[in-house]
């Protein structure tokens, strides 16, 4: 079946920003626009189409990313609505990785928030060409400029501005196009007949000022329209676009549009800029991959039909009618329904059964996906997120997606016996959706306990066990997940030498630890030399090194960013086995951390508090009795922002607290940032509590 759409007509993007800056309205208004519904849905009402979990209508916030497809103007775009809130900062970060461009819509009155920095950096991550959205222009307080000077400073773009508002709060009538110079307005149902004509009078100088330092700024960062600008010609509007597009396709520069999307003002212009300004799949480069037979080499597969099978799985969803979801982007060739294919993360043979194009909660069947597409797969039983789907006979294997490590978590416990069986089944569905969920047995107590990023997002999955598989549990009080690390380095040896009658067992290793930068990770290398271990038994040293490390001495912690090598050892013709070097392994890092004077981390938040100035002073002195440490504070409209870090440990209940410190009027928002050093007291405080619990 012939592609209907050339590939150079396609868009994958998706639409990312803090919470509530009202990207799922814009997305909503996206689908309306271009036909996909015939009725638009609101978050408020709680009918939004994108927002199809029951949750999430309730709450009014976006938990997963759904996936549509849409046509506008003869293009395809391929949209996928991303939540806002940290707790859910995973699904922004797969859905970056198989974008080709990005929206970041922005709250016109509040600005850049502290989760927009945060998708900004991921977005930064994976390279992706953006442009902003400068949303809510009809609310009191809304003020275009200093977003605008927010993106700049805040996030270090170069904004060009293609479009100003004309008004705003309640006055905002429409929008000026900066490179058409004109003004739209939109009238009629739901803002359905888009007016393009003359730049009233009292916008007119403004506008002009502006369209000249937008093209400056584009000349600045290309250099064909550098050439005609310093020549003084004149230069067309396709030259302009153009150009635009070129240097936003770069990352050069990030265009900035404005309007209202719940006002029904802006959204068609977006998407016209979606297709004028953002790249194909064709634009961005060919992905490399690594060839599954040879790790050390790289091959290169473009965006075309006739290469092999390339794609990656980038969500996995429990669906209630078909069973196992697996979204995928093809980054080349074409997936076919039946085709056999190979998990080449996981070595496992695949088959897609149906594959069908979603849009939000309804899917349409198609039988072929083709290179730059996006769809879903029901079939795939051993495809998680971040694995590659690979054509048979030309195997290759692309970079995983990397996701943080859990920072709180709550034990759990079925209600009935009857639950007992069931919650084993839909803790694990549920961690095969969500790579930042974990679930694991406590060996001590024996408890269930279940790890996330945040209270909400513990909250969301113990309620969806609730709804969807009909578990009841009852939840302990959330504990922070500490980390422990080493403060120098230190060498140790592990030797485990059994004789009982029969055959001994033989394993002897000589390990050194040392610390590693914060965040850096664990580094395994072996330097033995001369064969002092057999080849075969390095990785059962490993895994013994491994073992040891998940559970440190300090507090029974995991162990985090050391590096560990394996330089010398012994071994014993018969009676040495995987087993006793896995045991030697564990062993001598137990001994390499004792001497390498193992310490407490606990993760630290990133807070942004909004409070009105009467209680800017009660605020501050919260924060400094929960350790935290201000990092700054502005005006922003008449309510004081205050920005600080604080330990996790101290944030459970923060939002009841300053409520009632505030009578109401205050906000927050927080995410994580680092792990960092326990206070001496407390962490032993910390280790004191554990032991004492392991004791009873």
């Amino acid at each position: 079946m012939p592609r209907t759409v050339p590939i150079e007509r396609t868009r994958n993007i998706g639409i990312i920003a803090h919470i509530d800056a009202g990207k799922t309205t814009v997305s909503e208004r996206v689908l309306f626009y271009t036909g996909r519904t015939y009725k638009i849905g609101e978050v408020h009402e709680g009918t939004a189409v994108m927002d199809w979990m029951e949750q999430e209508r309730e709450r009014g916030i976006t938990i997963t990313s759904a996936a549509t497809t849409a046509t506008w103007n003869d293009h395809t775009i391929n949209l996928i609505d991303t939540p806002g809130h940290v707790d859910f900062t995973v699904e922004v970060e797969r859905s970056l990785r198989v974008l080709d461009g990005g929206v970041v819509v922005f709250d016109g009155v509040a600005g850049v928030e502290p989760q927009s920095e945060t998708v900004w950096r991921q977005a930064d991550k994976y390279g992706v060409p953006r442009m902003c959205f400068v949303n809510k222009m009809d609310r009191m307080g809304a003020n275009f400029e200093r977003c605008v000077e927010m993106i700049k400073d805040r996030l270090g773009a170069i904004p060009v501005l293609l479009q100003i508002p004309m008004g705003a709060e309640d006055r905002f009538v429409g929008v000026i196009d900066l490179v058409k110079m004109e003004a739209i307005t939109f009238s009629g149902d739901r803002g359905l007949v888009v007016t393009r004509g003359p730049i009233p009078a009292e916008y007119a100088e403004t506008a002009q000022l502006t369209h000249d330092e937008m093209v400056e700024r584009t000349a600045e960062n290309d250099d064909a329209l550098m050439e005609l600008f310093l020549e003084g010609k004149d230069i067309s509007v396709d030259t302009l676009m153009k150009a635009i597009r070129r240097a936003t396709i770069a990352g050069k520069v990030t265009p900035v549009l404005c309007g209202s999307a719940l006002k029904d003002k802006g959204v068609q212009p977006l998407l016209d800029a979606v297709i004028d300004y953002l790249p194909s799949p064709l634009d961005v480069p060919p992905i490399t991959a690594h060839d599954a037979n040879d790790d050390e080499k790289m091959v290169e597969r473009k965006p075309d039909d006739s290469e092999p099978l390339t794609a990656i799985a980038f969500k996995v969803v429990s669906d209630p009618f078909v069973g196992r979801l697996v979204f995928f982007r093809v980054y080349a060739g074409v997936a076919t329904s039946g085709d056999q294919i190979v998990n080449t993360t996981r070595n496992k043979r695949e088959r897609f059964g149906r594959i069908v194009k979603m849009h939000a909660a309804s899917r349409e069947d198609v039988t072929e996906v083709r290179a730059g597409e996006i769809a879903a797969a029901i079939g795939l039983k051993d495809t998680f997120t971040g694995d590659t789907l690979s054509d048979k006979d030309k195997l290759v294997r692309l970079e995983s997606i990397n996701f943080p490590e859990p920072v709180i978590s709550v034990a759990v416990e079925p209600k009935t016996r009857d639950d007992q069986q069931k919650m084993g089944e839909a803790l694990q569905k549920l961690s095969e959706e969500d790579p930042t969920f974990r679930v694991r047995t406590d060996e001590e107590t024996g408890q269930t306990v279940i790890m996330g990023m945040g209270e909400l997002h513990l909250e969301v999955l113990v309620d969806r066990m609730r709804r969807e598989y009909k578990v009841e549990a009852n939840t302990g009080k959330p504990q922070v997940s500490y980390r422990e690390t080493v403060t120098r380095a230190a060498k140790a040896e592990g030797r485990f030498v059994r004789q009982t009658g029969g055959r001994g067992q033989y394993g002897h290793c000589v390990l050194t630890i040392e610390p590693r930068e914060p965040g850096a990770g664990f580094l395994f290398e072996d330097k033995t030399v001369g064969g002092s271990i057999p080849r075969e038994y390095v990785g059962a040293v490993r895994r013994g090194v491994e073992g040891a490390l998940g559970s440190g001495i300090r507090a029974g912690y995991p162990v985090v960013d050391v590096h560990v090598t394996c330089v010398d050892g012994s071994y014993h013709e018969v009676d040495s086995s995987e087993m006793a070097f896995e045991t030697a392994g564990s062993i001598g890092m137990r001994e390499a951390l004792q001497a390498a004077g193992s310490v407490l981390l606990e993760p630290i938040m990133k807070m942004e508090i909004t409070t009105p100035e009467d209680y800017f002073g009660d605020v501050l002195g919260d924060i400094s009795g929960r350790r935290g440490l201000v990092q700054g504070s502005e005006m922003r409209g008449n309510a004081r922002v205050i920005r600080a870090l604080v330990p996790l440990a101290e944030t459970f209940g923060y939002t009841t607290d300053l409520r009632s410190m505030t009578q109401g009027r205050a906000t927050s928002s927080m995410e994580f940032d680092h792990y960092e050093r326990v206070p001496q007291a407390l962490a032993d405080e910390i280790g004191n509590k554990r032991k004492a619990g392991a004791a009873s």
